[in-house]
């Protein structure tokens, strides 16, 4: 029995998008998910992966179906049908693509707004992003025109920052938690400066969200969390911010996105998230860890220390001692 095209037509549209149905929610090819917002992204991503999937078995299907009814047969010399323009057909591929293209970049636009992308960091003035930029250890310099010259000058003007800042519902609430992010060749330095603590490892709180201000004191760099689906150029001169929430503990990579030099592929870190409570301990492990060194470092102040006393370890490295002395005392080169 010949089935009629227009119920093949059906059945063959029903089956392509449950299977784009299925395999746009089940490709496997995003890592584990670790920030609240990484679930705005996986829905963009599971969309977009939705639609390629019905266009490529749509494409494809009719490619093969194509080379198989119309192939040339055996014997057969003569030439094909001749073909006409359709030009209901060719409305349909042009417009369907680009109603596709354009409903993914509403949708696209709309998450980015949720997350706090289209101003980020609006609320900051420039003193606070001088201040970020002349940090401690960082070789940024901040623009001629962002320093003032004299206190006469009027307010500075707010600057609008790179990366994800705050989502519309938290402008006006400060992070839980602020970490400066240094990028270097080759290596990521994390600063705590509520607490003074600098670390090589990324340390946050789980369910707490996070302002990461982020600098680069060479070159470009690309700060990336794959597993929380966030990604930031490191400018130098150029602080960029970006403020999440991570909510599943574990360790997490980090990876420099951006081709920085030779040894760029060796730009990795190491995100940990954990609960508050071994946060908090960890913060003051590493707050009482750099206590201690600074109290041995003063211990040690030559101001403070005899001649005899500083020069006690250098006579022991050398190998000075009383029987050594007394070999070149005068009276022993008499004898």
């Amino acid at each position: 029995m010949k089935i009629p095209s227009s119920i093949l037509t059906m059945l063959v549209g029903i089956g392509v998008t449950l299977i784009s149905l299925w395999y746009g929610q089940n490709h496997g090819l995003l890592p584990v998910a670790a920030s609240d917002e990484a679930a705005d992204i996986d829905g963009l991503f599971n969309t977009m992966m939705t639609i390629s999937t019905g266009l490529f078995l749509i494409v494809q299907g009719a490619l093969i179906t194509a080379a198989i009814k119309y192939r040339r047969r055996p014997g057969d010399n003569t030439d094909g049908p001749p073909w006409h323009d359709n030009l209901p057909l060719e409305i349909l591929w042009t417009s369907l693509p680009a109603i596709i293209i354009l409903g993914i970049g509403v949708y696209s636009f709309e998450i980015y707004n949720a997350m706090g992308g289209l101003d980020p960091m609006g609320s900051h003035d420039r003193g606070t992003m001088q201040s970020h930029a002349n940090m401690k250890g960082s070789a940024i310099a901040a623009a001629l025109s962002d320093i003032p010259q004299n206190n006469s000058q009027k307010p500075p003007e707010k600057l609008l920052a790179l990366g994800i800042g705050a989502s519309p519902q938290n402008e006006e609430k400060a992070a839980d938690l602020v970490v400066n992010v240094m990028g270097l060749q080759y290596a990521w330095i994390f600063t705590y400066p509520e607490s003074g603590v600098t670390s090589g490892e990324l340390h946050l709180p789980e369910g707490r969200e996070v302002q990461l201000n982020i600098s680069a004191q060479d070159v470009l760099h690309a700060f990336w969390l794959p597993e929380f689906r966030l990604k930031q150029d490191a400018i130098p001169g150029r602080p960029s911010e970006l403020r999440f929430t991570p909510n599943k503990a574990g360790e997490y990579r980090i990876v420099c996105a951006e081709l920085c030099g030779a040894y760029h592929g060796a730009m990795k870190g190491l995100a940990i998230v954990q609960s508050p409570e071994v946060f908090n301990s960890w913060l003051q492990e590493q707050q009482v860890a750099s206590t201690q060194n600074l109290e041995e470092t003063v211990a040690v102040n030559p101001d403070k220390l005899s001649d005899g006393e500083f020069l006690a370890p250098y006579t022991r490295d050398l190998g000075v001692n009383s029987k050594n002395l007394n070999q070149l005392h005068p009276t022993h080169q008499s004898k």
